[in-house]
């Protein structure tokens, strides 16, 4: 039987869960980050991504009204008022992705329509289904883990590459509004999804669950990406 990992050791195996499988290295990332994908290729991500995130938060509030602590609440209360920005009207994350999809050439109808279309790819909807299954009905150890270690902590090592790519592109600073909050916020959102993590795995099968839940969902989220990268490769477009 394993033993109970102090927080340092379970941060770190949590960190290193996520790296066999790490979005950074999926070939479509690195074709993006090298400036290989065309403005209709980024489109066409844009579409399966909005159809993942556009749940994230009432994902979030369900999570929310589990949580037995007010710090713990909180803390994921400001993530959520992030999402949904009651106080800035169009600055809803979602909203900032249909910003950008609307700068690749997808109009609002094709992005929203999306599903009655039969665009979203299964892999996508497999990626949504895991963040609800996270959200509402895992330890919350794993949920924290799977969610905002494994999938928000990804993300501020991968943006900054695109942000790049999309510059040379001639994208403006306001088309790439949804990288540069992620960028900014995400960094904070993994660190404080390490604590939730240790908070709620005080016993060794939590800890190795929480683990396991990083590597599934960065495996989620690569398979992800190997759907749109079939697609795009076989030219069906988004």
């Amino acid at each position: 039987m394993s033993n109970l990992l102090d927080s340092s050791k379970f941060f770190a195996a949590l960190e290193a869960a996520r790296q066999p499988q790490h979005g950074g290295g999926h070939p479509f990332s690195r074709a993006w980050a090298a400036g290989e994908l065309s403005r209709a290729q980024l489109g066409a991500w844009a579409v399966q991504h909005f159809y993942y995130v556009d749940a994230v938060p009432q994902q979030f509030a369900a999570l929310f009204a589990r949580l037995p602590d007010l710090d713990a609440r909180q803390h994921l209360l400001e993530n959520l008022l992030g999402e949904e920005m009651p106080h800035a009207p169009g600055k809803r994350h979602p909203d900032l992705l249909r910003k950008f999809a609307r700068a690749c050439g997808v109009t609002d109808a094709a992005i929203l329509g999306a599903e009655e279309a039969g665009v979203i790819l299964p892999t996508t909807r497999a990626m949504r289904a895991w963040i609800w299954e996270l959200a509402s009905v895992r330890p919350l150890a794993e949920a924290f883990a799977g969610i905002m270690v494994a999938l928000e902590g990804q993300l501020p090592t991968l943006y900054p590459k695109y942000v790049e790519a999309m510059r040379r592109m001639g994208y403006s600073e306001d088309d790439l509004e949804f990288f540069h909050v992620h960028i900014v916020g995400d960094t904070e959102h993994a660190r404080v999804g390490l604590e939730l993590a240790d908070r709620y795995a005080k016993a060794p099968d939590l800890q190795q669950r929480a683990i396991a839940a990083v590597r599934a969902s960065a495996s989620m989220r690569y398979a992800m990406l190997d759907g749109i990268h079939a697609r795009l490769q076989a030219g069906t477009g988004g």
